[in-house]
């Protein structure tokens, strides 16, 4: 983080330094742009075929084919949700935070696209619809659905605590993933992501940049709905901090369930999807 008070003097050319137009590192236009106002005409066929319930400070697994939508909904009460997601067919292949984040911003919505990670990298989860839209980015900066935090974990908790806390995100999805995948724990911990904070409302101080949350605007019935665009294992934690207003791992806050729906497009449509390509680099890596 920033120092409030710099040990180094500013330079003469420091007022013409700050004044420089950023530049958007990675522009966006030459994607494929998903068809949002379509696959939303889709949704409306489509009928529920399957549904779990995440407990709270606890995580669960779930197959969604591709062609396929799944919605997270909060079912109870104020409650976020750290979301991973692997290839049905391969772990190795999972979300790529920091990519999507480069790519999209700090937080996502509506069009947006989950990416997966190299060599693989294509789309994987289209956002299709977002209750929480209207939210926007708040007089703090902050906004919801961010792909800037990583996950509670034990190991940061033992670092700043000195005890362990074993129903943060990071252990809750490695037990889920493991009683999925019937990995032994520690294989299936590797697999374990950075996430997309489904709910969590988030942003960075403006004087120290440091990440903070706050707590969540998101109420009962209030959804984030996705588009599969390949056959995805979904994994969610129901986070041990709640709707994340004071602290995010703690067995102390109030949490709630979180809800995961499968809808299933008709037949006809479904076999018109098209699955992204595993991405065309070559990886010769400049060698040959």
């Amino acid at each position: 983080m920033k120092r409030n008070q710099p040990q180094h003097a500013a330079p003469s050319s420091a007022d013409r330094m700050r004044n420089i137009e950023p530049v958007i590192c990675y522009p966006v236009e030459g994607l494929p742009q998903p068809d949002i106002s379509g696959l939303q005409e889709i949704r409306r066929t489509a009928t529920q075929s399957d549904q779990i319930t995440v407990p709270p400070r606890d995580a669960a697994c779930i197959v969604v084919p591709a062609g396929a939508f799944f919605r997270i909904t909060s079912v109870e009460g104020p409650q976020v949700g750290d979301l991973n997601l692997w290839s049905a067919d391969d772990l190795n292949e999972r979300f790529y935070s920091g990519k999507t984040r480069a790519l999209h911003g700090t937080h996502l919505s509506t069009g947006d696209r989950m990416w997966s990670s190299f060599p693989m990298m294509r789309p994987m989860a289209t956002i299709v619809d977002d209750s929480l839209d209207w939210y926007g980015f708040d007089q703090f900066g902050g906004s919801v659905h961010d792909v800037i935090g990583t996950r509670c974990d034990p190991y940061t908790g033992r670092l700043l605590s000195g005890d362990d806390y074993h129903h943060c995100c990071h252990s809750n999805l490695t037990r889920a993933l493991a009683a999925h995948s019937k990995l032994p724990l520690h294989e299936a911990e590797a697999y374990v992501h950075d996430v997309l904070n489904v709910f969590m409302c988030t942003g960075f101080t403006r004087d120290t940049g440091q990440y903070f949350m706050k707590a969540s605007p998101v109420r009962p019935g209030d959804y984030l709905e996705f588009y599969a665009e390949i056959d995805l294992l979904v994994g969610l934690s129901a986070c041990p901090g709640g709707d994340c207003s004071s602290e995010h791992s703690s067995d102390t806050a109030d949490c709630h369930p979180l809800e995961i729906s499968v809808w299933i497009p008709d037949g006809s449509t479904r076999t018109k999807h098209e699955m992204p390509q595993l991405n065309a680099y070559d990886r010769s890596h400049g060698v040959g």
